[in-house]
């Protein structure tokens, strides 16, 4: 197992959270339309994807950083499995996502109140947050899945369409980068080039997340606040694009060598 280091470990945690994070978004409209208070949720929400960002742009240096570091024989395969832990590590945190998701919603719908009463100061709110208290409140909060959860949940309410289209999406974009610098080893002479597209991935995965997907979340937990759509149906499709996000971690396991020769390929029309 020579090829986990330090290193690789570090960049597993940062992927790892930034997966975590991007799971529980799913949660954010639940907890919201509860409240009626989707706003108010966003913003709050806000805070999290701050730590995702800062996560995702201190991970990318040391991905990179893999690769000048790979011993000189058989290069291509030691970072492959090194990679392939990284995508492994995309699935580790969408499972973690997962088991929070209950315990997300309930404190995350509390805290949204706690907000509005501190009059939108999120300072006020993270000092209340860490009080000896209140933590001892949020952990009596806290809980895994369960399958009463999916009572009321139909089948006839998820549309498979978006479930499919959203498993795509998280596979690209779990793989943008990894294959992007996976295809500059395949092909050094083009090898910056190659690095520079995963920008171009990853945008084109984050324009269609943002036409097909996110729009349609959006529109069933307004519903629910003007109480023209049900909580139950919102709450069904939501763990239906965790599944999917899940499936879509797994998927790109099986994209990521093939998604390196496609980038490898595309490059030739480039330079």
């Amino acid at each position: 197992m020579g090829f986990i280091t330090g290193n690789l470990m570090l960049i597993y945690l940062f992927i790892f959270i930034i997966h975590s994070i991007e799971t529980l978004a799913y949660a954010v409209r639940l907890s919201g339309s509860r409240v009626r208070m989707i706003a108010s949720a966003l913003a709050l929400f806000n805070v999290m994807v701050i730590v995702s960002r800062l996560a995702n742009m201190m991970q990318q240096p040391f991905t990179g950083s893999l690769i000048d570091t790979a011993p000189h024989q058989h290069t291509l395969q030691f970072v492959e499995y090194q990679y392939r832990m990284l995508i492994g590590a995309s699935t580790a945190g969408t499972v973690a996502g997962i088991l929070l998701f209950p315990t997300f919603i309930a404190l995350f719908s509390r805290a949204i109140i706690h907000l509005s009463n501190e009059k939108g100061s999120i300072p006020a709110l993270i000092r209340k947050g860490i009080s000896v208290e209140f933590f001892f409140r949020g952990i009596r909060h806290m809980r895994f899945p369960r399958i009463s959860d999916m009572k009321n949940v139909h089948l006839k309410n998820i549309p498979i369409k978006l479930f499919f289209i959203n498993m795509l999406i998280t596979a690209i974009y779990t793989i943008g980068v990894l294959s992007a610098l996976y295809a500059s080893l395949i092909i050094p002479e083009r090898a910056t080039t190659a690095v520079m597209a995963s920008g171009l991935i990853n945008g084109v995965a984050t324009i269609l997340l943002v036409i097909f997907v996110d729009p349609k979340i959006s529109v069933l937990a307004d519903d629910v606040v003007n109480q023209k759509g049900s909580y139950h149906t919102l709450k069904g499709v939501s763990l239906m694009m965790i599944t999917s996000r899940l499936l879509g971690t797994l998927f790109a396991q099986f994209l990521f060598i093939p998604g390196a020769k496609y980038v490898a390929w595309f490059t030739q029309f480039i330079v």
